[in-house]
């Protein structure tokens, strides 16, 4: 697939998708959602592919969000069914996706950021939901993720003043995993996806599904049900779930094989 707005590169079993529209900010518009959406769709299919990292092209921006001159001008507006940047409405991803902001991550910005599994942000990274000061909402997730992920009150202090967060506030209020000098956060991201991959794929299949289904259904529901989710199932029927207890037992490495 010829990319237009987007660059992607594979670091072994990582996949670096930089969203690549500088000169707006890495804004986004309708053919680059649907871009993305491949891109990701391309990603979830691949068995060698373990771990997903998104960024932005260039020092100032993650992304700034809908690209609203795209849309005052008469652009067409939408996305694909996996939704903003082909992953707000992506529910079906047992893969880690990992956020590496580096700059601004406003309005569908910040709802990718939020729609990823963790979130490494540079010092300078800045992070709001102001579509209010524009006649919008943030109805890519911003409304539903933010208030599950720190607290309703929290939450509230952002979305009904639409001020901006630092990194560092970002941090204190729990959405980011990690703040790193400014220029690093791509670096930092890798970090965190090479340990992961230093631990069996299919276990963390498991855990991400049991972990993001269990969160709609009570307690004891999630317990009772949770040996009947594909992924855990998949896992037990793996390679790696013979390979780990054998390689603890023997002292060495496991070779995981991700099936």
């Amino acid at each position: 697939m010829a990319l237009q707005f987007s660059n992607v590169t594979r670091k072994g079993p990582i996949t670096i998708v930089t969203l690549s529209r500088p000169e707006v900010y890495n804004a986004l518009h309708t053919d680059a959602h649907f871009e993305l959406e491949g891109v990701f769709n391309d990603f979830s299919a691949d068995p060698e592919q373990w771990v997903a990292i998104v960024t932005g092209a260039g020092d100032k921006a993650f992304c700034a969000g809908n690209d609203l001159k795209w849309q005052a001008s008469g652009g067409k507006r939408g996305w694909g069914e996996t939704g903003f940047a082909g992953l707000t409405s992506r529910f079906d991803c047992d893969k880690p996706i990992i956020a590496a902001v580096n700059g601004v991550a406003m309005g569908g910005g910040f709802e990718i950021a939020l729609a990823c599994d963790l979130i490494i942000a540079a010092e300078n990274a800045t992070f709001a939901l102001p579509e209010p000061r524009v006649g919008l909402a943030a109805l890519a997730g911003g409304l539903h993720r933010l208030p599950r992920q720190i607290g309703l009150k929290r939450a509230m202090g952002m979305i009904l003043t639409a001020r901006h967060v630092s990194a560092k506030e970002g941090h204190e209020l729990g959405f980011v995993n990690e703040v790193v000098p400014p220029g690093e956060a791509l670096a930092a991201a890798e970090r965190w996806a090479e340990t992961i991959c230093a631990v069996s794929p299919m276990s963390i299949r498991a855990s991400k599904q049991t972990l993001s289904r269990g969160l709609d259904v009570s307690l004891p529901q999630a317990i009772a049900e949770q040996r009947d989710y594909p992924a855990v199932k998949a896992m037990v029927a793996s390679q790696d779930y013979v390979e780990g207890p054998k390689a603890f037992a023997e002292k060495r490495k496991p070779n995981w094989q991700g099936k």
